[in-house]
């Protein structure tokens, strides 16, 4: 089998892989893990259900075959998975990436930022809901201030990372930080995207009414600090360009439930346990990992990739902006990442 791209059912090509390197977090955010639901006593994977480094850049090799130039590291929190520079540096010697990427909250980004740097790591995506403490505390459902996301950030700045902010804003849990947030990083080195509430996993209590759309979003932004819409810096970027019209500094929007962006998806997800996933609304998923561990050759896992692909016909979230619902069971945001 040759090395040329593959396409999906709608000729969408594979370009972006997401690997979530673990499923456990040390936050409890209320759209994501709420505490009641993964508090303490939660059963987690063991150890040896998690893929293996070996298994995860067996993998992204014959993904980078097949087209994928962009590999991000998800979670569960990420860097609780130990050693998680040693599997940077492996995949950063793979022929085809170009661009590895890594989701995380910042808490532990003091300590690893600079062996992440080193090991090959180019940008951080950070989450961060609000910037004053009480409404975080509150979203984290640990009670951690944003003090020690923000060193998080620092950090990751002085480590050479280029670093985006991501906002997830719903309504009644913390629109009162649109413009606060806005405010606080306006100038900072960092590009603040803000993220429409979104209907993944099956414990976050998604209702419509709770969105808060991208041209609310805006329109908060704007008539304090106006804007002006930009072209994307990619074909498929996800997030809707915005520019200061003083000049200083950009916002983004993730629009996923109000403007879908599924005919431009270009992603593959792996999940904690060694399932693939073609879209992160999914109720299923391939499981890769019995393949890897039944002693599957490379030539027949690369052909199971690219006839998982070429049979893909997710449009999840066209589909709910057209029928207005979301009633399907889906895996959970902490097996699958962002």
């Amino acid at each position: 089998m040759d090395n040329t791209p593959v396409r999906d059912h709608f000729g969408r090509l594979l370009k972006d892989l997401r690997i979530s390197v673990i499923d456990k977090c040390n936050f409890r955010c209320t759209y994501c893990m709420p505490k009641e639901i993964f508090g303490h006593d939660y059963p987690f994977l063991p150890e040896s259900e998690l893929l293996s480094f070996e298994e995860i850049v067996r993998l992204a090799r014959q993904f980078a075959a097949l087209g994928v130039t962009k590999i991000r590291i998800t979670g569960g929190e990420p860097l609780l998975r130990k050693d998680l520079h040693e599997l940077i540096e492996e995949l950063y010697q793979i022929d085809g990436i170009k661009d590895i990427a890594l989701t995380t909250n910042a808490v532990l980004l003091p300590k690893q930022a600079k062996k992440l740097k080193a090991a090959g790591l180019q940008r951080v995506n950070i989450s961060l809901d609000g910037i004053e403490d009480e409404v975080f505390k509150q979203i984290n459902g640990r009670g951690v201030g944003v003090q020690p996301v923000l060193k998080g950030i620092e950090a990751a700045i002085a480590a050479g990372l280029k670093v985006k902010l991501n906002m997830v804003v719903k309504k009644g849990m913390n629109e009162s930080q649109i413009l606060p947030m806005a405010r606080y990083f306006k100038d900072k080195d960092v590009i603040l995207r803000y993220i429409e509430f979104m209907d993944v996993g099956n414990h976050n209590g998604w209702d419509m009414k709770n969105v808060i759309s991208k041209q609310e979003i805006i329109n908060k932004i704007h008539t304090e600090m106006p804007v002006e819409a930009v072209e994307p810096n990619y074909e498929g970027e996800v997030a809707s360009r915005f520019r200061y019209l003083d000049g200083i500094g950009e916002v983004g929007v993730i629009s996923s439930v109000t403007d879908s962006f599924c005919s431009s998806c270009t992603r593959i997800r792996l999940s904690a346990d060694g399932k693939l996933y073609t879209c992160l609304f999914a109720s299923g998923g391939y499981d890769i990992k019995s393949k890897l561990r039944e002693g599957c050759d490379d030539r027949q896992l690369r052909y199971d990739l690219a006839r998982l692909w070429g049979r893909r016909k997710d449009r999840y979230s066209d589909e709910r902006a057209e029928s207005g619902k979301s009633n399907r069971k889906k895996i959970e945001m902490s097996y699958i990442g962002g």
